[in-house]
């Protein structure tokens, strides 16, 4: 599957976002190593933090499946009037983080498809080796 394949995925989640509060859509399209996509979009809640970000939607969906092993994940925001990344929140980075920090982060940006790691968007992740004690 193409980033812009994946990023299209990504878009057409976004339309089923629920959004009321801040009409802020955000969808996303989670890559799998055996090549299954799983999609994901935001769901507010009135208690502002129950919300469910688009990411974790998608980690969700693919977890129930089955699957553990993610290559990559397009982020993008629903009907955007810019072209700047939608970057995933750091609750969401450090839900990615434990699956695989060397996924492939997709975005549209001004200067066209944009990508990078999942490591460089969260340097100094947490993860289970902190909770080994000496």
């Amino acid at each position: 599957m193409t980033h812009e394949e994946l990023l299209a995925l990504a878009e057409r989640a976004a339309e089923h976002a629920y959004c009321p509060y801040s009409d802020f859509r955000v969808g996303a399209a989670l890559l799998t190593l055996s090549g299954e996509v799983f999609c994901g979009c935001n769901v507010e809640n009135a208690s502002y933090g129950l919300t469910i970000c688009a990411e974790r939607t998608a980690v969700g969906a693919a977890v129930v499946a089955g699957h553990r092993q993610f290559s990559a994940i397009a982020i993008v925001q629903g009907a955007a009037s810019s072209l700047e990344p939608c970057w995933p929140c750091g609750a969401c980075r450090q839900v990615l983080a434990e699956f695989n920090l060397d996924m492939t982060v997709i975005f549209r940006a001004p200067e066209g498809l944009r990508t990078m790691t999942l490591r460089e968007l969260l340097p100094h992740s947490f993860d289970v080796t902190r909770l080994q004690v000496p």
